[in-house]
């Protein structure tokens, strides 16, 4: 009996030190709001094969990460101002971490909110303006580069607009860059990357960019690759005009690269073919145009703000994309890092079972590269003469591109499978396209990305292109699919082409949303855990060139 007694005893001692330790548990895996915004995010080291590179080439990228440490600080000032400031203002570390990640105090994968108590609403123009600037007032004001790319508007004592150019602002620092160019170009074996570098360098010094990037379309048979200056406009969502200091640094992937450099010469009869009139696609792209795969080995500035690109296509200059076409840079390690941890757990929870099996690396890669490839279709000039699409929509203009690429991209891969030059069931490209929708959209509506991702959802969605089980799983309808693809890039040449912009405002205002249900799946993805995005871990010392 007193046996039974003690083993009563132990057993009820057991049971509460069991309770004990999973109350403790619980309370070890709650986590801070602060914590959980960090969440957002997953970590991928960023490396590459160092040992392909010649000590020369080595030096470079040591070099070329440097260089692009400095664009990443006058990134800061185009997006917030201060950037000691405003971390010497937060107490908790985590939140302070989050505000470097965002580039400021507003989470930029939740339209912007700001997550500092107090700083208000993020500008419309970031600090490419005065805060206080009307449009009215910016509109009347008779400055000549007003409008420019690469200049800043500021106020005098007396408070009136004046215009500062990038170089001029920067003057120092835009200095080092270049000399550090300078010294990457004294190390170059690539006489193709050589001369880049030294134009790319005087470029900096002048903002006069033009002739470097036509240098850049030039290289072919380097394998070391740097994307540097102000050149994106998304961070400007007051009038689109204002470019964002970045950096790239990269290493080619030579096998990869060969087995993509087929597919720029369809890109004249691709335009051809595009489902509009005659006058929408006249402007025959570039064929000088090459598709090369790459490991990015550093991100700095705009392209490592927010969700972070993983493919790229450029330049931007629409004189040289008519000249010489673009060249379009696959990141693949970036890309396959947001395949396994983001786009298949997504697929997992939203996807219906029978056509996951549909979703491959292979078609995220295609999808991904043939975007990027169809930046160079459609219309650079509206059709009345009156300028660029970009001037004419404004604001809008990068939204509506970036839903182009995408449209245009799954328009490309339907006809070259129809033709035989795509591998792999036309059913992957669908449904990997499709659950990618999920992917970008949780990006918000701070992006160009994130809006065009909505317009697409929405638009499908009314088309039927999909449908929703009582599970809530997704399905693609194939042929209805296609319908929609041909009649929502119709629609998106002709507001290029016209440079309507009332039609690109009223279609991001009525389509550009997220509904509740959206949300709701969105809201799925969030408490299943499935980061939004990533950030990396990455540097001279992760590339052992210390």
């Amino acid at each position: 009996m007193r046996i039974s007694i003690l083993v009563g005893i132990l057993m009820l001692t057991l049971i509460s030190c069991t309770e004990k330790a999973d109350q403790n548990t619980e309370e070890n895996i709650e986590i801070t709001e602060e914590q959980k915004l960090l969440n957002k995010y997953v970590t991928v080291r960023l490396t590459s094969d160092m040992g392909a590179l010649s000590d020369n080439e080595k030096q470079i990228v040591a070099k070329l990460i440097q260089a692009g440490s400095i664009m990443d600080e006058l990134f800061w000032f185009d997006a917030y101002g201060d950037k000691e400031e405003l971390l010497n203002s937060i107490e908790d570390e985590d939140l302070k971490k989050f505000a470097m990640i965002n580039y400021g105090p507003w989470d930029r994968l939740n339209n912007n909110e700001p997550f500092i108590e107090g700083v208000g609403a993020k500008p419309a123009g970031a600090n490419y303006y005065p805060a206080d600037m009307t449009r009215e007032e910016f509109e009347a004001a008779e400055l000549e580069g007003k409008s420019s790319l690469y200049t800043y508007l500021r106020r005098d004592d007396d408070g009136n607009l004046v215009v500062v150019p990038y170089h001029e602002m920067f003057t120092e620092e835009v200095g080092r860059v270049a000399e550090i160019l300078r010294e990457c170009a004294e190390l170059a074996e690539d006489p193709g990357l050589k001369r880049y570098l030294e134009l790319r360098a005087t470029a900096l010094e002048t903002d006069e960019y033009q002739e470097s990037d036509m240098a850049w379309m030039d290289m072919k048979s380097n394998r070391i690759e740097v994307v540097i200056g102000p050149i994106e406009t998304y961070e400007d969502q007051l009038y689109g005009q204002k470019a964002a200091h970045e950096t790239f640094v990269l290493i080619k992937d030579m096998d990869w690269s060969e087995r993509l450099a087929q597919y720029a010469d369809f890109l004249p009869e691709l335009q051809t073919g595009l489902p509009v009139e005659d006058e929408y696609k006249a402007e025959m792209p570039g064929t000088d145009a090459d598709l090369n795969a790459y490991d990015v080995v550093y991100y700095a500035g705009d392209c490592n703000a927010g969700s972070k690109t993983i493919a790229i296509n450029l330049p931007n200059d629409e004189e040289v994309q008519l000249a010489k076409g673009t060249r379009r840079l696959q990141l693949k390690n970036a890309m396959r890092a947001k395949f396994d941890q983001i786009l298949i757990p997504i697929a997992n929870n939203l996807i219906a079972a029978e056509q996951r099996k549909y979703i491959t690396f292979n078609a995220f890669f295609s999808n991904t590269m043939f975007h990027e490839v169809a930046h160079g279709l459609g219309i650079k000039n509206t059709l009345d003469g009156s300028g660029t699409v970009r001037q004419a929509l404004r604001e809008h203009a990068s939204a509506l591109e970036e839903g182009k690429a995408d449209i245009l991209g799954l328009y490309m891969i339907t006809q070259l499978h129809e033709k035989g030059e795509l591998e792999g069931n036309l059913e992957d490209y669908y449904v990997t396209f499709m659950t990618s929708i999920f992917r970008s959209v949780r990006f918000g509506a701070s992006s160009a990305h994130g809006k065009a991702n909505m317009i697409r959802f929405n638009f499908f969605k009314e088309m039927g292109a999909f449908s929703k089980d009582e599970d809530g799983l997704y399905s693609v309808n194939f042929e209805i699919m296609k319908e929609a693809m041909n009649a929502l890039s119709s629609l998106i040449l002709h507001i290029q082409g016209d440079g309507d912009y009332e039609e690109v405002a009223s279609l991001v205002a009525s389509r550009g949303v997220i509904g509740p249900e959206l949300q709701e799946d969105l809201d799925k993805l969030a408490d299943a855990g499935i980061p939004v995005d990533i950030i990396f871990e990455q540097g001279i010392d992760v590339l052992g060139l210390e």
